[in-house]
């Protein structure tokens, strides 16, 4: 009889982590949601400028950028400020990045006019799936924000194709499984990051084997069980929006 891997989480393989949106939760911020994975909490607010970077003027079109942050004590020991040292570390520059593309995947800039939407994730508490949460909640906080400029006859219609998420799979004791906090990731032979939009499109999918080359079966594997979180991200993005 092949042996059942128990998780140490005790989810079962495809299971997320427990998933909460709250919306509207900064008062001075255009967009704001804080996304809960599980222990990880992000902060997540966006702000519209009246403006974009010099190379976009005269264009007609906006753009969307992000920046992301762990507060000193959201993991296990005290980390100094960033600002301290003097400029982000590079796991920094490429997590805000990748927020920034994710949220570009899924919009029309031409639809903005010539306006900046600032998204800041906020890391408050880290435990596993902080770029993962962050693009899923970014995307809450840019909808709201677009959504106000609607509202108040800004902009004519939601500059917005469809909802985008992410969430990590990894390969622990040889089986593929969804959403890792931060025990399972240490100790998976495997893990990934897939971003993906709500028709299943790819936005981006980062994998990185730790003990040996991942096979075939074990990314398909992986590629199937985010498929199926996200679409259940989706189903709770759309009820969190709709109950706001």
């Amino acid at each position: 009889m092949a042996r059942c891997m128990v998780r140490p989480s005790g989810r079962a393989p495809n299971e997320l982590r427990e998933v909460e949106f709250r919306l509207g939760v900064n008062r001075y911020a255009e967009g704001s949601c804080l996304v809960r994975f599980g222990h990880t909490e992000v902060l997540c607010t966006a702000t519209v400028e009246e403006r974009v970077p010099g190379w976009l003027r005269n264009t007609g079109k906006g753009w969307i950028t992000a920046e992301y942050s762990m507060l000193p004590r959201a993991t296990h020991s005290r980390m100094q400020r960033e600002v301290a040292r003097g400029r982000p570390s590079g796991r920094t520059q490429e997590i805000q990045r990748l927020i920034g593309r994710s949220l570009r995947a899924v919009a029309e800039l031409e639809g903005l006019g010539e306006r900046q939407i600032l998204v800041d994730c906020d890391v408050l508490q880290a435990d596993g799936g902080t770029r993962t949460a962050a693009i899923t909640g970014g995307y809450l906080a840019l909808h709201r924000a677009l959504s106000k400029l609607v509202e108040a006859g800004e902009l004519p219609r939601l500059p917005l194709r469809e909802e985008v998420a992410a969430v990590s799979c990894g390969i622990l004791e040889g089986e593929a499984v969804l959403d890792l906090d931060y025990e399972e990731d240490s100790a998976a032979e495997a893990d990934a990051n897939f971003v993906l939009s709500a028709s299943g499109g790819i936005v981006e999918i980062q994998v990185t084997a730790e003990d040996f080359p991942i096979r075939d079966t074990q990314f398909d594997a992986m590629r199937a069980l985010a498929r199926e979180g996200i679409r259940e991200l989706v189903a709770r993005q759309r009820a969190a929006l709709a109950a706001a």
